[in-house]
């Protein structure tokens, strides 16, 4: 993994890319942050080495490197999912990556359900802890310690500092901003109403990504606060067949209020 790191991280350097001072991962259907970018240099995933390749159709799998908000950004542009194939380690790659290039906080987005059925299809949820429901972990296997401990604290695998911060300016923005649990599953089908029922137990949403990268970031010391688009209400007495159109067309239109937190978040980062 170390040689692939740097090779990949000398790849980045010598296009430019370098010194970032923030990474962001955008989620299922959660790409226009991307044109709020001043952007410097743009490359697709297959053409970095070592990178996985996003197969979700609607995620666009870039790489972008540039400017928001005063700030130096690197954004990938769709995620990779443990459905597809891939294992953690590779999923988390480039969380790595961007670390050794300089970020030095995180910020990620998803498209998640919710089980708490005070939370309404639309809004958004700071994720204050998870629960990591799949049936591996990115950090097993050797221990690199270059990277990080063999046995990192998760006590607070999201950064209070930055979920303070966002906190306050949803307040301010006027933009309603949920906290809860997040429970990642691996996918990639839906869940069944006697599985939203057990979930329930555990968490407000249930989605298929952000867990590994967090658990990575932790173990790199990397600052991160994360963000759930709500694109469906996960009732398990009044379950209705889940709509991939729909939950697409939901996060499109929750997603100018999630822009508007990162960005007022970056400036003040």
């Amino acid at each position: 993994m170390i040689d692939q790191l740097n090779n990949t991280v000398q790849f980045l350097r010598a296009k430019g890319i370098d010194l970032a001072d923030i990474g962001i991962v955008l989620g299922t259907g959660l790409g226009k942050l991307v044109g709020e970018v001043k952007i410097i240099h743009s490359i697709e995933y297959s053409d970095i080495p070592n990178f996985p390749l996003a197969t979700v159709e609607f995620h666009k799998g870039k790489l972008i490197y540039g400017e928001l908000s005063g700030k130096k950004i690197l954004a990938m542009q769709g995620r990779f999912h443990y459905y597809e194939g891939y294992t953690l380690q590779q999923i988390t790659f480039p969380i790595r990556v961007m670390k050794l290039l300089g970020i030095k906080h995180l910020l990620l987005s998803n498209a998640a359900g919710a089980m708490n059925l005070n939370f309404k299809k639309g809004s958004l949820m700071l994720i204050d802890d998870h629960v990591n429901f799949l049936p591996d972990n990115p950090l097993r296997g050797l221990n690199f310690e270059e990277l990080g401990p063999r046995f990192p604290d998760m006590s607070r695998p999201y950064s209070k500092y930055l979920n303070d911060k966002l906190e306050a300016i949803a307040r301010r923005e006027h933009v309603e901003l949920f906290k809860g649990v997040y429970v990642a599953v691996s996918g990639p089908n839906l869940e069944t109403r006697a599985e939203y029922r057990f979930f329930r137990t555990m968490a407000d949403a249930v989605g298929m990504s952000t867990v590994p990268e967090v658990i990575v970031a932790n173990h790199m010391g990397l600052p991160c606060a994360a963000i759930s688009v709500l694109t469906d209400e996960c009732d398990p007495d009044n379950l209705h067949p889940a709509d991939i159109n729909d939950i697409l067309k939901t996060a499109a239109l929750a997603e100018e209020k999630l822009i508007i937190l990162f960005k007022k978040l970056i400036e003040t980062l």
